[in-house]
């Protein structure tokens, strides 16, 4: 089952939001109150999201390509995960030398890196401009199997994530990673959760990036997770440790297609990202400073 947030209204500034059940064509909106629940992140909660959304009474189906969608994030951080794919681990090499001697060893290491990556305002869904940077010169978007966390961080399902960085900031000193990396528009989610348990096997979810520049695409690849260097529950296993999520979590798992070193996202670009048994997440690119 695939669960998403959208707007279901609009009420002069004030938006207001519905969640569903996507289908095929059609997004089926479902009535949380009938189950006691006021949000996506509870249904989320709940033992079984798949069986009590079923269950809920259903509204008049709306065409996909008609839907507001939002990202399917209440109160819920987001964290990611970083070198987990040899390529991933290759690139962060090529940064800097400051960086090199860090990113290798931690390849290989037992604890994996483990960062913060948006609150939720941070984070945009389908369709919605994710920013790149006005004092970086070297940005590049992220795709990511994205894992979905219950509150006893159990994995509930799968989306889709963008884990935009800026890589020339992060390859000046390791330590400037939150800045490469947190800031508004940065991440994107979406667009809906897919409901999954158990989980496909790692070589059957594919990951797909594909750039687009004047409707042409300049850079795409193609990934999985069988390429990934740690498991999932391991990388979850890390991120609980002393660590707890109230209203659960998003662990984004970490890129292995990363763009050349001489490409760098335009203003303008629209970065698409396919994950299997997901869907795929689009969203244009901009860079404006804030304020």
């Amino acid at each position: 089952m695939k669960i998403a947030k959208y707007i279901a209204q609009t009420t002069g500034s004030t938006n207001i939001t519905g969640v569903g059940i996507v289908g095929e064509a059609e997004m089926t909106p479902i009535d949380l109150s009938a189950a006691g629940l006021d949000s996506l992140e509870r249904l989320l909660a709940e033992s079984s999201p798949a069986e009590v959304a079923a269950s809920l009474p259903q509204g008049d189906p709306i065409a996909l390509a008609d839907v507001h969608w939002l990202p399917p994030i209440d109160r819920q951080e987001v964290w990611a995960a970083g070198v987990t794919y040899k390529r991933s681990q290759t690139a962060r090499m090529e940064e800097s030398e400051a960086a090199a001697s860090c990113y290798d060893r931690v390849y290989t290491a037992d604890r994996p890196e483990l960062f913060f990556k948006a609150t939720p305002n941070r984070v945009r869904g389908h369709g919605q401009p994710l920013r790149i940077r006005y004092d970086a010169t070297w940005n590049v978007p992220e795709p990511e199997i994205t894992l979905v966390l219950n509150p006893e961080l159990k994995i509930i399902g799968l989306t889709v994530g963008n884990d935009m960085s800026s890589r020339d900031i992060e390859g000046d000193n390791p330590l400037y990673l939150p800045q490469a990396k947190c800031y508004d528009a940065c991440a994107g989610l979406g667009p809906w959760i897919a409901l999954l348990d158990p989980l496909p096997p790692p070589a059957e979810i594919g990951v797909e990036l594909r750039i687009e520049r004047d409707d042409k695409t300049v850079f795409g690849g193609r990934t999985s997770a069988a390429e990934m260097a740690r498991g999932f529950e391991d990388l979850v296993g890390w991120l609980g440790r002393d660590n707890p999520f109230p209203h659960g979590a998003f662990l984004m798992t970490g890129t292995g297609i990363v763009p050349d070193s001489s490409f760098t996202l335009l203003p303008g670009d629209v970065v698409h990202i396919t994950i299997d048994h997901v869907g795929t997440l689009s969203n244009p690119v901009f860079q404006t400073p804030l304020g």
